[in-house]
């Protein structure tokens, strides 16, 4: 009698943590049982309580998907839910909605999901990364970092960025670069969305002590899906420049911009982003400015990661004694969470 309760108990209990459970049926045929806690450029985040480290795990290594979590599902035709997911058929899922009833879609229509049961930091993505170069001649040194942080709801989005380059010498002047941006998006339905941003740059080389821009606009995602997003925006900007010497009056100009957005992430250990903005300005006659920024980072274990990447700034109309163009080509090692 009690090996027949005990049996019954152990049975029970796998049957309970089971059904609390996320689980995962591979294309090789292993069960993974657990949580699934996020999928974003075409990789899932999966948590196990016989692993000390999450699984990553391929989107398209998956054959069959039971989720017990209420996630924020983003899909390749820019519709978004809240709900649980489970394998309908071939190649096929049920999106079982948080407000009832369900949406069928294509198991690889879906390019992002994460969990809305956790609370404000596991909404939460960031990284940090810092380069350094030593040159003998004119003993030159450059220090350079990258950070960002980016929070993702239901229906918007919100990101912070800071970066600097710093390089001295014995022999010459100093410079410095130091730029950030507060960028916002709301999806609208489709793939429409709204951007919204506040960017910030300082250029010793561009004699700029500050310049704010301000932007609004509409954009549209002509492509996403696990291998890539392809997006463009435009609209209105308002740009206030402080130069240096003090004695150079600053300006504020009205200005639209246009500007594209590439991310390529299904390369292997490889993904690459980059963004191009041109800015022909309302109330200056003749000026136009150009951004254009492009990473290519290399993944490492336990969230490390090595990054190469370009920022470069473009004014055919530059401030008296200052360049019509800045750049910095940047190496750096990284760690990013989660």
């Amino acid at each position: 009698m009690k090996r027949t309760l005990l049996l019954v108990f152990i049975v029970l209990t796998g049957y309970f943590a089971f059904s609390q459970s996320d689980s995962l049926i591979l294309v090789n045929g292993d069960v993974i049982i657990g949580e699934l806690k996020t999928m974003d450029r075409a990789v899932a985040i999966f948590e196990t309580d016989y692993s000390d480290s999450d699984f990553k795990i391929e989107w398209d290594g998956i054959a069959k998907i039971y989720t017990t979590t209420s996630y924020l599902i983003s899909t390749s035709n820019g519709d978004r839910f809240n709900g649980r997911i489970e394998t309908s058929g071939e190649n096929k899922v049920k999106i079982l909605l948080d407000d009832g009833g369900s949406k069928e879609v294509v198991f690889m229509d879906i390019v992002y999901l994460k969990s809305v049961d956790k609370g404000f930091f596991e909404k939460i993505n960031a990284f940090v990364d810092i380069g350094f170069d030593l040159t003998k001649a004119n003993n030159v040194m450059t220090l350079s970092t990258r950070s960002g942080i980016d929070y993702m709801a239901r229906t918007w989005s919100l990101g912070l960025s800071f970066n600097t380059n710093i390089t001295t010498q014995k022999e010459g002047p100093n410079t410095n670069r130091t730029d950030g941006a507060l960028t916002g998006r709301y999806f609208l339905p489709g793939s429409f969305y709204i951007p919204v941003s506040v960017n910030f740059l300082k250029s010793s080389e561009l004699n700029l002590n500050s310049r704010w821009t301000t932007m609004a606009g509409a954009g549209y995602y002509f492509v996403r899906t696990n291998r890539l997003y392809w997006g463009a925006d435009l609209g209105g900007a308002f740009n206030a420049e402080n130069y240096t010497p003090d004695s150079i009056p600053d300006n504020n100009s009205f200005e639209g911009y246009f500007g594209t957005d590439l991310n390529l992430f299904d390369i292997g250990d490889f993904s690459l982003s980059t963004a191009a903005k041109a800015f022909p300005s309302f109330t200056e006659k003749g000026r136009w400015r150009f951004d254009f920024n492009i990473d290519t980072k290399y993944d490492l274990p336990l969230e490390f990661y090595i990054k190469l990447g370009c920022s470069l700034n473009y004014d055919n109309k530059p401030v008296s004694g200052g360049s019509d163009m800045d750049y910095v080509i940047y190496t750096g090692f990284g760690w990013e969470w989660p």
